[in-house]
């Protein structure tokens, strides 16, 4: 890598779960300053600065090569911050950023997730619990099988939603009688969680991009 860009960072800060007011000031600061911005277009349009101030900016699309292009470009001049749903820790562009970046060049200011979020809005103790996502993907047989006192967080989307998956956790074992959290809009003022049973929950409409939380009653 250029020299030059070796002197710069690439700050990947977690904005949280959608709602401003569960950002960290430290995040907050470091997206307000930044010469060089790069997240989803919902992030950029509430966060970025006004045009003509100078800031280069990048949406975070499919694309993720040119995402990388345009932060290998700015680090030359300066440092650049990469928003990121959430935590970056947990499913984000902090897996892409690694794999193209040197470590020691990458600082990360942590977020609070949607997953961190459902677990207390339930007052519900997440230390012991499986965290997994069928977010396009499909997790591991073991990850989802049945276990007595077993808690697991899920995320979600269109297609694998809240009446899909309840199935295909029965389909593991688990009895349909264990209890489904369904929780959406997490920290929006339409904020909805259900509580109900995976058997319920299949002959329910079906709500996707959000999470699940499902534990043995």
């Amino acid at each position: 890598m250029d020299t030059a860009a070796m002197k710069h960072k690439i700050i990947v800060a977690g904005i949280g779960p959608g709602n401003p007011d569960y950002m960290v000031p430290m995040a907050r600061q470091t997206i307000a300053s930044a010469m060089a911005l790069v997240g989803g277009r919902r992030a950029l349009a509430q966060f970025a600065q006004p045009a003509g101030t100078g800031q280069q900016t990048m949406a975070v699309t499919r694309d993720i090569p040119a995402v990388l292009d345009f932060i290998r470009t700015e680090l030359v001049k300066h440092d650049v911050v990469a928003m990121v749903s959430g935590d970056p820790g947990y499913y984000s562009l902090l897996d892409a950023i690694r794999r193209s970046f040197p470590i020691e060049q990458i600082q990360v200011i942590p977020g609070i997730s949607a997953m961190q979020l459902a677990f207390a809005r339930l007052a519900l103790p997440w230390h012991d619990a499986r965290l997994v996502s069928f977010h396009g993907r499909q997790p591991e047989d073991e990850a989802i099988h049945y276990a007595p006192g077993a808690v697991i967080g899920m995320l979600t989307d269109a297609q694998c939603n809240s009446q899909t998956i309840p199935a295909v956790l029965m389909e593991h074992g688990w009895p349909g009688t264990a209890i489904l959290h369904i929780c959406a809009r997490l920290s929006y003022e339409d904020e909805t969680i259900e509580t109900m049973t995976l058997i319920e929950a299949t002959q329910r409409p079906a709500v996707g991009h959000g999470i699940l939380i499902v534990e043995d009653n």
